[in-house]
């Protein structure tokens, strides 16, 4: 050990781990070390489970990756014999026949110590204790002659692990996080965090990891705040970073020098920054060359083709437009003029001859029968079909463009436009969408690859939206105005309230009750959707876990209005 430093200069290194790739986590971390090193830093600190990657789910129940894991954590614990940084990282750790969420200490060519998570998250999209064990009470790590404490991520979400910490005798906390974007989040992290500052009386740093994983975006953001409360460093928002921060030792104890706060995106910024880099990390993670879309003239496609470009780039990005006899030629022409905005190769591909080819195959058992959504399912169902062979023959993943009105109450066809690996609406109501486009023509998130300015042309955002399977449909004609079922399906999904609260708002009591059927009936088809970037606290996926055979509605009162 080192004697005793006036002043420790700790590296935060906000990275973007691959959960499960063991090796690219490892050299990740050596290279952030190397960085750290040459900026003369005393200590550097990852975020939560950094060497397997957050969120490692059931990974950690297979004895090989925990294994993995454990030499990789050795293996970097050897390269501090070198006399650099300490290294603070994430892992899981087996001890007695039992798991835990660890943090190791790495110095002096040895593990020199480690801090297991207490609190254990096991609501909405966490479920920790399905995997890990509950660590002791916290003990502060000797690092550099300084007695640090390293609650993990939940640990900082209730008093507890931070004043055992304290009466221990930690001098300054440590932070590690993984901790997904939603909205919000910000708010309450700085509230938490401000919370425990308060208590303990000790400086607080924030460290979380960025990068998308599966329907979860994490969105650094971190931070670091004095014992005062006053916030010393701010880290930027969804892109990685490295800050080398300074803390003095004071007659009033730790204090971090303080330095320019960087300005974080917020509300709808914040939105269209998680869809990116969550679309960004899906593709590239999981080694897709590029992404096929069908653009159809219609808003959510070209919010869809305008985030596409701007994570992957626009040789990336295949716009087809798959026309039938009820796509009108404005929709045709503002599918064109957005392909041209973006950059995108852009083929159009006439579906008449597949839709025709099914008709006639049931021809013999529909003989007789009126036409219905049947026929119109039929031409979403040729456009997946088409959509999913080109996929097949070039490799490029299918982007499926449904956004939360429409999942929610089933507004969309199971094997059509359904279709596909990855959808980046998926937690983004219809009226979101709009403000969202509009957004993006004037706006760009700092890392988007797609052009300035306008991305999608102004007619798509104010026209009236329509699937065009049959002649003169709106979206109206099955639906209550945007406005109204966004506000409904917000207060069941994200709320939970009662037809009746819901009623109370101002909505008819019939429509609030056909909003609550469609959204139940429709569970079997959301069970099957693609995966798609959680910006909300209640997304369709892990948050919000309904049965498919559910005999359960809400009713009003019989002279509800």
């Amino acid at each position: 050990m080192t004697a005793f430093r006036p002043a420790l200069r700790i590296a935060l290194a906000q990275l973007n781990p691959i959960v499960g790739d063991i090796g690219f986590n490892l050299a990740r971390a050596r290279q952030a070390r190397q960085q750290a090193a040459a900026e003369n830093a005393d200590i550097i600190l990852f975020p939560e489970l950094f060497l397997a990657g957050y969120s490692p789910e059931d990974l950690v129940l297979k004895p090989a990756f925990v294994t993995a894991c454990r030499t990789a954590c050795e293996d970097l614990a050897r390269d501090t014999i070198d006399g650099g940084p300490a290294v603070l990282i994430g892992v899981p750790w087996l001890e007695n026949g039992e798991l835990y969420n660890a943090v190791a200490l790495l110095d002096d060519g040895k593990l020199a110590g480690k801090s297991l998570k207490v609190d254990l998250p096991n609501y909405g999209v966490f479920d920790e204790k399905r995997v890990f064990a509950t660590g002791p009470s916290p003990q502060p790590l000797i690092v550099r002659g300084v007695c640090i404490g390293v609650p993990i991520c939940e640990d900082i979400w209730t008093p507890g692990p931070v004043a055992a910490l304290k009466d221990a005798g930690a001098e300054l906390l440590l932070v590690p996080n993984g901790s997904p974007y939603r909205r919000t989040v910000d708010a309450e992290r700085e509230a938490i965090a401000r919370a425990r500052v308060n208590e303990s009386g000790l400086p607080l740093v924030y460290l979380n990891q960025i990068g998308g994983q599966d329907e979860l975006v994490f969105d650094g953001a971190s931070f670091v705040l004095n014992s005062d409360g006053t916030r010393a460093v701010q880290m930027p928002a969804f892109r990685e970073a490295m800050t080398i921060i300074e803390a003095q030792h004071t007659a009033q104890g730790w204090h971090v020098v303080p330095q320019t706060l960087v300005q974080l995106e917020r509300d709808e910024q914040a939105d269209y920054a998680a869809c990116v880099l969550g679309l960004r990390d899906y593709v590239n993670k999981n080694r897709f060359p590029g992404v096929v879309l069908g653009l159809s003239g219609g808003v959510d496609s070209a919010l869809v083709a305008a985030m596409a470009v701007d994570a992957l780039g626009a040789e990336r990005v295949h716009c087809v437009m798959l026309p039938f006899r009820y796509t009108s030629s404005e929709s045709l022409n503002d599918a064109a003029a957005c392909a041209k905005l973006l950059g995108v190769r852009y083929d159009i591909l006439p579906i008449a001859p597949a839709v025709e080819g099914f008709e006639a195959a049931l021809a013999p058992l529909f003989a007789g029968m009126q036409r219905d959504t049947t026929e119109e399912n039929l031409q979403s169902r040729a456009r997946g079909t088409i959509l999913m062979a080109i996929s097949n023959k070039f490799g490029a993943m299918v982007l499926t463009t449904g956004n939360k009105s429409e999942v929610g109450v089933g507004y969309a066809t199971l094997y059509g436009d359904m279709n596909g690996g990855f959808n980046p609406l998926k937690d983004l109501y219809k009226t979101e969408v709009f403000k969202l486009c509009t957004l993006r023509n004037h706006w760009k998130p700092e890392s988007a690859m797609g052009p300035d300015g306008m991305a999608i042309p102004e007619r798509i955002i104010t026209k009236v939206p329509t699937a065009e399977l049959r002649e003169n449909q709106t979206d109206q004609d099955s639906l209550p105005p945007y406005e109204v079922l966004d506000d409904i399906l917000h207060a069941l999904v994200e709320e939970e309230l009662s037809l009746a609260a819901i009623v109370a708002r101002g909505h008819d009591a019939q429509i609030v009750q056909k909003v609550q059927r469609l959204l139940y009936i429709a569970e079997y088809k959301r069970r099957q959707s693609a995966p798609g970037v959680k910006v909300t606290r209640q997304n369709f996926g892990r948050d919000r876990r309904y049965p498919i055979t559910n005999g359960f509605r809400d009713t009003l009162e019989p002279n509800s209005k």
